[in-house]
């Protein structure tokens, strides 16, 4: 274990956290179980630091303990560690993602929604709603399983991060860093920003209407934002304005016409939408414009639109954003 400061901040505080009151002599012990090399006048030191920080105070002569500030603390370095979880496994993911989007064949990311088996019916016809929208076509496959006496379908449609595989599998870095909640529309009579065909790709997205950014922009947030009931795929299948949840990327623009290519041609065949732009391009971007050597690529998956359906019409009894990578001709075509 390295002695990275803020780590080992951390990992003090969760040690008070299980042991208070404690000790510097017992904290440095237990430290060093978890590999550090400490002494015990650089935990006293560094007791001192969080006392005067607000976050640990003294028990008489019992040690320390975390104050409120220091339990809140420890909660953001918790989700700090969640994100970080998160981001490994999309990296891990995206680098065994195969999908060859001209071929139509390889390996893809795909999210999961479970159902009981008694829904079945009633996500036949969400499933087959968006595949009759412009957000289709959708591909899925359907795994059936028990849990104490009653039965569920588990549903997996491709992920928006399949892209990001497609790309590196080019050799096309992209940086994931926005999440959030978009505005589309299927088929709008205008959009604010210039462009004569705005719903070349799946429908239009007008604009973002909430941002999550910087290292909290993981499909972590996109389960938290469904799960607030944030979106309203619903009536983007009615031909109305919607909420979907997206994801935005930067790449270099050196390679867009290559990019471009790839993401259309995965969204034709795996579903959701996509929208592209060049440098100083009017568009619907989730912060300023991109900067001259990077483009802006906004998706929308097939797994995201799904759960978040499944979601609205409370039919869900769990999901996962980030599942597995599954091969494409495991995944049926729906229509």
């Amino acid at each position: 274990m390295t002695s990275d400061p803020d780590r080992r901040t951390y990992d003090i505080l969760r040690l008070l956290d299980a042991h208070e009151p404690i000790g510097s002599v017992h904290l440095t012990e237990h430290l060093r179980e978890r590999g550090y090399s400490l002494t015990e006048r650089t935990v006293r030191l560094t007791l001192a630091d969080l006392d005067e920080a607000g976050l640990t105070e003294k028990v008489g002569g019992k040690g320390r303990r975390l104050t409120a500030a220091g339990r809140a603390e420890l909660e953001r370095g918790g989700v700090s560690g969640r994100v970080e979880q998160v981001r490994e496994r999309l990296a891990d993911l995206t680098s065994r993602v195969t999908y060859d989007p001209l071929a139509d064949e390889g390996a893809v990311v795909v999210g999961t929604v479970t159902v009981p088996a008694t829904a079945r019916s009633r996500v036949d016809s969400l499933l087959t709603a968006i595949d009759d929208s412009p957000l289709g076509p959708v591909v899925a496959s359907l795994e059936f399983s028990e849990r104490n006496g009653t039965e569920y379908v588990e549903i997996a449609t491709p992920s928006s991060v399949t892209i990001d595989g497609v790309l590196l599998a080019e050799g096309i870095d992209s940086d994931l860093d926005t999440t959030g909640v978009v505005e589309y529309h299927p088929d709008p009579e205008t959009v604010p920003y210039e462009d004569p065909d705005p719903t070349a790709h799946g429908g239009a997205i007008r604009r973002f209407t909430d941002v999550i950014g910087n290292e909290r922009a993981t499909v972590d947030m996109v389960s938290l934002l469904i799960e607030a009931r944030r979106t309203s795929v619903g009536a983007a299948l009615e031909a109305e304005a919607g909420l979907l949840v997206a994801d935005n990327r930067e790449f270099p623009l050196a390679h867009y016409d290559r990019a471009h290519e790839l993401a259309a041609a995965t969204r034709d065949r795996l579903g959701g939408v996509i929208d592209a732009r060049r440098p100083r391009e009017p568009g619907p971007f989730p912060w300023d414009d991109p900067g001259w050597a990077f483009a802006s690529l906004t998706c929308v998956g097939a797994s995201e639109c799904l759960i978040a359906r499944c979601v609205e019409a409370e039919v869900a009894t769990e999901w996962t954003t980030l599942a597995r990578v599954q091969p494409r001709a495991e995944l049926d075509d729906w229509s």
